[in-house]
């Protein structure tokens, strides 16, 4: 995914799809173990869109504290 792509989601939105990439992770984790993949560096990839899906979900959360404390 692209940041851009990522930007444009809602609070729950995020944390759909961090969970729906989470269970992809551990699907293709568990595709390796038993058997090589074709892509390998794809693990690597959805793990960097998971951090990129926290940090924005951070920043939402963050967002939001403070249009709440003002």
């Amino acid at each position: 995914m692209k940041n851009s792509e990522i930007t444009g989601l809602s609070k729950e939105e995020l944390v759909a799809k961090i969970a729906e990439e989470k269970e992809n992770l551990s699907k293709l984790k568990f595709a390796h173990t038993i058997s090589a993949i074709e892509n390998p560096s794809r693990i690597a990839k959805v793990r960097k869109d998971i951090a990129r899906l926290n940090t924005q979900l951070t920043k939402v959360k963050n967002t939001e504290a403070a249009t709440e404390t003002k």
